[in-house]
């Protein structure tokens, strides 16, 4: 006797919603009674899509393993499994899904929120979906319109009685791909035309049987000449007589209506020629005529409108000139670095080892922060993949719907293994994985700020790991937690750097080639120094372009009272409210809030208000001061000016935030100022001067070809991360020296950084909760050196709630995961929220 078969274990699948994975019973059929599954596929198609009943509906979800099989018997199961080894198998692979999960249980995420923040496509299914009843089965009881014996499109019943009906297990379901249709216009073979519309009426000449006017013989003649004519008025207009002569001599007898054979009009003909077009308006202005006329052709029968198999859509075109050094001189290591030199030296570097693996079969994967980096990469390095015999593709949201959903097919299929894009491009199935670029692993725009609040680079090493591929870390200057990996260092790109030095003015010529030797502080100039404002005359006299990086969008940070020191501020968050110029409004950063501006003090009345700290309005308006007639352009999230003058390579100067870094480079790029370089370094955290050591590498490589001249304004003019610059020294330098602190302090890469923010309505409910949590973490074993703070937030309250921060400081990421633990242990009275490796203001 055959022994009965094993009660299947569950699958854990995740769904794009905050939650964990969940059981879910494989389909009923999917194995047989020997244990394998009917389509050749794992036991556990991890990797794939699925279709799961929730809250009434069919949603799609990822398998991403298999769970215990406890309480089994209380699960529904999977309806059906998207993904077949006939349609190029897994949607993700197995290898990525492991490194991700890893990455999810260790920073205690809910696996379905770091799945929605990087799978971008494949959560909706696009099959027809049939039912039919069981055999045998009385659906009446569900309601008075049920599905029968027959199978019937799943769209005539309610979503929630399906459900029903399925949990019972009384529902055979059936699912196949639905095409991608287009309508047509498409011409119709000659003798399919109705012989109605291939006839045309005419009207021909006759005997008369009775004596005719002058008039009347004239026109009889002139039909028998020159007819049959198309019409009664046609014929009179030729004869040149009026519309009663004619029909008179109809009416007589001495004419008549035939049918006659039509030659195909030469609409059709064009048409038979030219198409099939997309739509009757295309069709109307290819063959000159208008779309009424199109329209009635269609509608006699001379074309038809199809629904055809749409063609795949047009995707990114990649490089066409590719340089390939014939030396790799890059490490081979699990982890390296490549940074330094220029963007195109970079790939330029890169590109013996990605050609080589792209020729062995292999896969690279290549993500970007931000879509500048994006552009430049797919300009450097999509061109390897035609020399290897394969392809290169994007994975970005930029991609409309149906291009994401081919660019996934072409990857599938293993036709597409150079994969550039954004962060969704890290969970994207390349065949064979065997190399991921991570593009300015630095970068805050790594961080996804909201949902998971995943740090890419650190989900990217995961996966490497999990595919036994190699993962490199390729940019301006290298984080501090790259040093320590193995790497290339290039030459500094050729640099002209000023410094303008407003907390120690120049006392000797030669400390400033611009400066002179009388300026006293209050000479400098704020917020355009004096050698800014000479180097800007200079632009303008020359018809050259210059760049200024602002601190901030809007006209100032805050007004202030001068006479009290009262500064308005917002009333959601404990934050000063910007001050634009433009809108005669102050406005919070933070929430959005915004008021008119008061018109007296509310503290002592007073009528003047002071501006301080500028923002993009007013640098922008002292440019135009000091340049009147030269053109002056702002770009920040608020005011965005038409720069295709600039990039047209005429004159002006562009006033912006760090938003300008995401545009291409001015063609005619001379000066670039940084009008205050403290704002990046006066931030509460450790990471803030090496993101402006960073800036300022990026700034120094910005154009291509060209060395614009960098001046920079600073009360910090000593300050390391720019001394290495002024100095010429090589992007390694100030890193390293910032690894070195570090380690002296315990920050990373010698340590692992979580932030607990606790959040409530009311400040002493969150200090509570915040405490009982730190005890908690204490209680678990948790030491005084692994556990800082609690302690309220830099900004007391935002958005109407009090945030306090905890953080944890441990040696790796299993003790880390140790004592996230604690927060799922219990319920608080706040909410608590984790943030592994943060980023920005501590």
């Amino acid at each position: 006797m055959t022994p009965p078969a094993a009660s299947p274990k569950p699958w854990l699948v995740v769904v794009p919603l905050p939650l964990g994975a969940v059981d879910f019973l494989p389909p009923h059929d999917w194995r047989n009674r020997d244990g394998r599954n009917r389509d050749g596929c794992g036991a556990v198609p991890v990797g794939c899509r699925v279709l799961v009943p929730w809250r009434g509906e069919l949603v799609v979800g990822l398998v991403v393993g298999e769970a215990e099989p406890k309480g089994a018997h209380r699960l529904r199961e999977v309806v059906h499994v998207l993904d077949r080894p006939e349609n190029g198998g897994p949607w993700v692979n197995p290898g990525t899904v492991a490194g991700v999960m890893a990455w999810a249980h260790d920073s205690r995420i809910p696996a379905g929120l770091i799945w929605s923040d990087l799978l971008g496509v494949g959560w909706e299914s696009d099959d027809f979906h049939r039912v039919r009843a069981v055999g045998g089965a009385d659906l009446s009881m569900f309601a008075k319109k049920v599905p029968g014996a027959d199978w019937t499109d799943a769209e005539h019943f309610a979503p929630a009685l399906l459900d029903a009906v399925r949990e019972q297990g009384l529902l055979e379901e059936a699912f196949t791909p639905r095409p991608r249709l287009k309508t047509v216009v498409q011409a119709r073979e000659l003798k399919d035309v109705p012989p109605a519309a291939r006839t045309a009426t005419v009207i021909q000449a006759m005997e008369p049987n009775r004596k005719l006017t002058p008039k009347q013989a004239h026109a009889l003649s002139w039909l028998a000449a020159h007819g049959p004519a198309d019409s009664l008025s046609a014929w009179a207009k030729g004869a040149e007589v009026s519309n009663g002569v004619v029909t008179n001599l109809l009416n007589a007898g001495a004419a008549e209506y035939a049918f006659v054979q039509a030659p195909p009009p030469a609409a059709w003909a064009w048409l038979r020629e030219n198409g099939p077009v997309d739509t009757v308006a295309a069709w109307a202005q290819g063959a000159d005529l208008s779309p009424t006329a199109a329209g009635a052709l269609v509608a006699r029968g001379w074309a038809d409108s199809l629904r055809v198999e749409a063609p795949a859509p047009d995707l990114p075109a990649p490089a066409t000139q590719v340089d390939i050094p014939l030396l790799d001189e890059l490490p081979e290591a699990p982890v390296w670095r490549l940074h330094g030199g220029r963007a195109a030296e970079r790939f330029r570097a890169l590109a013996p080892r990605v050609s080589r693996l792209l020729g062995q079969g292999r896969g690279v994967l290549v993500v970007a922060p931000d879509h500048a980096t994006l552009r430049r990469a797919w300009d450097g390095l999509s061109g390897l993949a035609d020399v290897s015999g394969t392809r290169a593709v994007q994975v970005t949201g930029e991609l409309k719907d149906v291009q994401r959903a081919e660019t996934w097919r072409l990857i599938r299929s293993g036709a597409a293994r150079l994969v550039i894009g954004s962060s969704h491009a890290l969970v994207a199935p390349v065949s064979d994985l065997a190399l991921v670029v991570v593009l300015e692993e630095g970068s805050d725009a790594h961080k996804l700020l909201s949902g998971s609040r995943a740090f890419i680079p650190d989900v990217a090493r995961r996966i490497s790991a999990a595919q036994d591929a190699s993962c490199a870390f390729v940019g301006t200057a290298p984080a501090a937690e790259s040093v320590p990996a193995p790497g290339k260092v290039l030459a500094p790109p050729r640099a002209r750097v000023h410094v303008v030095d407003y907390a120690n003015p120049p006392e000797q010529p030669e400390l400033g080639p611009l400066s002179s030797v009388h300026l006293t502080p209050g000479d400098l100039g704020y917020p355009l120094s004096h050698d800014l404002a000479r180097l800007l005359r200079q632009v303008q006299e020359r018809g050259r372009q210059a760049a200024l990086l602002a601190p901030r969008r809007g006209y100032s940070a805050l007004l202030r009272c001068p006479n009290c020191e009262h500064t308005p501020h917002c009333k959601n968050c404990d934050v000063p409210l910007r001050f634009h110029q433009q809108t005669r409004e102050m406005t919070c950063h933070q929430c959005g809030y915004h008021e008119p501006i008061p018109d007296r003090c509310d503290h002592c009345g007073e009528r003047m208000w002071k501006a301080k700290g500028p923002g993009t309005e007013w640098i922008a308006q002292e440019v135009r001061r000091l340049l009147p007639g030269f053109p002056v352009y702002r770009l920040d999230k608020d005011h965005q000016d038409d720069l295709a003058p600039i990039y047209a390579g005429e004159g002006g100067v562009v006033v912006a935030t760090q938003l300008l870094l995401s545009q291409d480079v001015p063609p005619n790029l001379a000066l670039i100022g940084v009008t205050l370089a403290d704002t990046w370094l006066n931030v509460s955290d450790f990471r803030a001067s090496e993101r402006y050591h960073r800036l300022l590498r990026h700034l120094l490589e910005w154009h291509p070809t060209r060395a614009p001249m960098l001046l920079v304004q600073t009360f910090q003019a000593d300050h390391p991360a720019l001394k290495v610059v002024v100095e010429g020294r090589d992007a390694l330098a100030y890193p390293l020296a910032e690894e070195r602190a570090r380690k002296e302090l315990g920050y990373p890469p010698h340590a692992r950084l979580a932030q607990i923010e606790v959040t409530a309505r009311e400040a002493a409910r969150a200090s509570a909760a915040a405490h009982e949590l730190a005890a908690a973490l204490h209680g678990a074993g948790a030491t005084e050196l692994e556990v800082l703070g609690p302690a309220p937030s830099p900004v007391a309250r935002l958005r109407g709630v009090y945030p306090y921060h905890l953080f944890l400081r441990v040696r790796n990421d299993t003790r880390m995961g140790e004592l996230l633990k604690v927060i799922d242990s219990r319920t608080w009275k706040a909410r608590v929220r984790v943030d592994v490796n943060p980023r920005g203001g501590l």
